[in-house]
């Protein structure tokens, strides 16, 4: 790190907390601060994170029930929310949620008034439009994490169906970050490979009922993980990680974060993830690409789905 960087992580439940452990194992950050307005618990979480301090070094932790430990950061991360219940979709969250972040945003504003603010809590996408009308930012300084765990997920299923490195399966996720996501099949590719022409040995490419099939596992991975243990929290810990780490170190790397778009494939005006270029200026801007007609369907549909609920909740 060239320069001192620091993170506030709001919420010190099982995704902020495993957000700041994957930010302080891979030094990405300077400073680390979490604030959550239960008092013992955040305390307790900082307490054991800065005991692994040796570890961690030059990283440090810190936080508590005062939102004043989030002054002047350089990245805010938004986890804050009621949790996703089993059986319950992202999307019914949304009214409880948005509330919360209409009371968090004017706070986090005026501490951090440089800050780029990434959406955790979900439904991000909605969270990530209602914190562009809320704050009055523009959408590269509030964007949502998207579908960047559900593109890994689709990766580590790729790779293990084809018996492939995951860090060779090239394949996204876009649209909502829910019910209404698709994989981009068009543009998946294995090495430089078109998915649609792999062959493992001998075999045919994968059929598209296989792939439909590894697709709908993906959209559906978090409820089978929530149904096991009560929530996600270490996969999207990592996911948010990695969009602080390409903000702070200036990356530019395409990443599918969710940002409210304008005019992208005809759709404006709603947050949905498409490959967007994440640096120092937040999701600085998003790539034009092109989808089939059945994919650029169900994009249009998955925006439609959003609209209805940002509608809903009075945004």
């Amino acid at each position: 790190m060239t320069q001192r960087t620091k993170v506030a992580i709001i919420g010190a439940g099982a995704v902020g907390t495993s957000t700041a452990y994957a930010l302080l194992i891979k030094r990405i950050a300077g400073e680390v601060a979490i604030y959550d307005v239960n008092k013992a618990k955040v305390e307790a979480e900082v307490l054991d994170l800065a005991h692994g301090s040796q570890f961690t070094s030059p990283s440090s932790v810190y936080g508590g029930d005062d939102i004043e430990v989030v002054r002047n950061s350089d990245v805010v991360v938004i986890t804050a929310g009621a949790k996703q219940a089993p059986g319950q979709t992202r999307l019914d969250l949304a009214a409880t949620n948005v509330k919360i972040l209409q009371k968090l945003m004017p706070d986090l504003l005026r501490l951090a008034p440089d800050a780029i603010f990434l959406l955790v809590t979900n439904p991000c996408d909605v969270l990530a439009y209602a914190a562009v009308q809320i704050s009055g930012l523009p959408a590269n300084r509030v964007f949502s994490s998207g579908t960047v765990l559900d593109s890994s997920r689709l990766r580590w299923q790729l790779a293990e169906r084809l018996n492939i490195s995951i860090e060779s399966v090239h394949a996204m996720i876009v649209g909502e970050h829910g019910d209404s996501e698709f994989a981009l099949w068009s543009e998946a590719k294995i090495g430089p490979v078109k998915l649609s022409e792999w062959r493992l040995g001998n075999s045919a490419p994968l059929a598209l009922g296989e792939l439909e099939e590894i697709a709908n596992s993906v959209k559906n991975a978090a409820y089978k993980v929530i149904e096991g243990k009560g929530a996600t929290n270490y996969a999207i810990g990592l996911s948010a990680a990695r969009i602080v780490e390409a903000i702070l170190r200036d990356e530019s790397v395409i990443l599918p974060v969710s940002s409210v778009i304008k005019d992208y494939l005809g759709v404006s005006d709603v947050a949905l993830s498409v490959p967007t270029v994440v640096n120092r200026q937040g999701a600085e801007r998003t790539i034009p690409m092109e989808m089939s007609a059945n994919e650029l369907g169900k994009f249009i549909a998955s925006a439609e789905a959003l609209k209805k609920t940002i509608s809903a909740v009075g945004l």
